[in-house]
This record gives structure tokens, sequence and C-alpha cells, in this order.
């Protein structure tokens, strides 16, 4: 065991699903451990996650549990895999935030959604200034990065089709001061005028929607072999979601935010009635 270990949620998981087999067995830790031949120390260990579970005391558990072979083999997946993050302590293997001006670059449709701020594509300079903190330079190049390859796109040959929805709040908060805010919510405007884009907004009387506090973006390709790619981003980190049920899922809340939201010319309209106000 490391000398400074601490368990992963995943091996917590792991380690309630231990402790939740033995307890439907209605053992003690002592009579399970008689079975298998732990000691009732390392069972308590394994299952409060005090120590990593190896793969072949998972397995020597299962069996003497008698545990399904498709639920033991699915644990077992689980503690693989923890190893392998634990041996790769903090490197980063594949970086999503990094790669996503990548995928922007190579999609044909891009849609998002936003409840707080412009979409990071469209952001000018000194609105993304104001939004990113200053202790975050990395950040800043990610969607510096993410706007120039969208740039590379707008006026092409093969350009990206950017379909956007965005919160009523989107407009109000006066980031970088009035006149930032202005000049960021007039370039919306201008860029409303592209054919390629499709920008409108879901006003405060739409009330709940489907997407509640989870801004994301989708984006479709034109190779028959790449699916349709989820990302999301906190100011932690960024996460892809492939799975084609999930990535259909966020295609329907997209759909749903799109029925509920204004039209473009009365998106239009709202819009240059939050400038106005500036």
């Amino acid at each position: 065991m490391p000398k400074d270990f601490r368990a992963t949620t995943l091996e917590r998981a792991i380690g309630r699903q231990l402790a939740g087999w033995r307890d439907e067995r209605q053992l003690s830790l002592t009579e399970a451990g008689q079975r298998v031949g732990f000691s009732s120390a390392k069972l308590s260990m394994m299952e409060n996650a005090v120590q990593p579970s190896a793969v072949l005391d998972i397995m020597a558990l299962g069996y003497v549990y008698q545990v399904p072979a498709v639920e033991w083999q699915a644990v077992v997946r689980q503690a693989q895999y923890a190893e392998q993050v634990r041996a790769l302590g903090n490197v980063t293997v594949f970086d999503p935030a990094a790669d996503f001006a990548n995928l922007v670059f190579e999609a044909t449709v891009l849609r998002t959604f936003t409840t707080d701020l412009v979409p990071t594509l469209f952001q000018l300079a000194d609105y993304a200034k104001a939004v990113v903190q200053p202790d975050d330079p990395p950040r800043a190049e990610r969607q510096a990065a993410m706007r120039e390859a969208w740039a590379g796109r707008v006026g092409g040959r093969d350009p990206l089709t950017v379909q956007a929805v965005c919160s009523e709040s989107v407009l109000r908060p006066v980031i970088g001061g009035p006149r930032v805010m202005k000049a960021q919510l007039l370039h919306l405007m201008e860029l409303s005028e592209l054919d390629t884009v499709s920008l409108r907004v879901l006003p405060h009387s739409a009330g709940a929607h489907p997407a509640m506090g989870a801004p994301f973006t989708l984006l479709s390709f034109a190779h028959r072999q790449h699916n349709d790619v989820a990302y999301f981003e906190t100011f932690v980190k960024g996460e892809y979601v492939e799975e084609p049920a999930q990535t259909e899922g966020c295609a329907r809340r997209f759909t749903a935010l799109s029925a509920l939201a204004l039209g473009e010319g009365e998106s239009l309209e709202l819009i240059a009635e939050a400038a106005a106000e500036l």
C-alpha cells in the first residue's frame, strides 16, 4: 500500500460494493474473513477503502460470496482501471479542454447552449479577458485557440455551421464594464447576420428548461466513423461525452431548448434592447 494512500471515489465505490456483497449474505467481518482466508482487519480496510482492493482479492471474494460472474467481473474491471489511474499519478493522458479547438476545426455542425456567458466562439478579446481569471492563463489560451479555429472556418469553402441558444441571463451582466459589454452585444448582432450562424435567446419567461444549470456544446462531423461528441467545461476541467445514447440525449435537449427559445428576429431585438440599455 502507498505510504500516503488516498482513496479515489472509484476505489471507495469498490469498497462499498464489497461491503454490500457481505451484507447481502449476512456475514460478519470475522465470518467472511475466515471463509476467504483474510483477516477481518484486511477485509475491513478493503471495504472502507483504507487500502486498494487487489484484483485477485476481489475475485476471491466474488467466488466465496457466490456473486454472479458478470457482477464480480465488472468490479474487477473497475479495480484494474483504478490501478492504472493510480500508476499514472498526476500524468494527464488526454486533456479534452486542450483538444477541443481541434474538434471545432474538424466539425461540420456545432450546437451550443450557454447559461451565463456568451459562447466562447463569439467572445471578443476584451470580454474574454474579463471572464477568465488572471491566475488561469491556460484557459485563456485554450479559449483563444477555439475562437481562432472557428475564425478559420467562417469564410472558407467548408464553413462550420453554428447553432447557439443562450439564456437571457447572458445578456444582462455587465462583464468588463459597459463599453466592453456593449461591444460584445453588438458583435453578437453582427454574427447573427452570417448565413452559417443561428443565434437564439431563451427568455426568462420560458421558465424551467431541459438543461437547467448545464451548458454544453455538441459537435457533429462529416465522417461516418466519427460520432457526435458532447463537450462540458467548468473552471476545473473539460470533459468529452462520446457514448451515442448520451450524445443523442444532448441533441434532444438542444432541440427542446430551440423550441423554447425566441425566433432569430425576436432574439436579435432582445440583444439590441440589452445593448441600448448600456
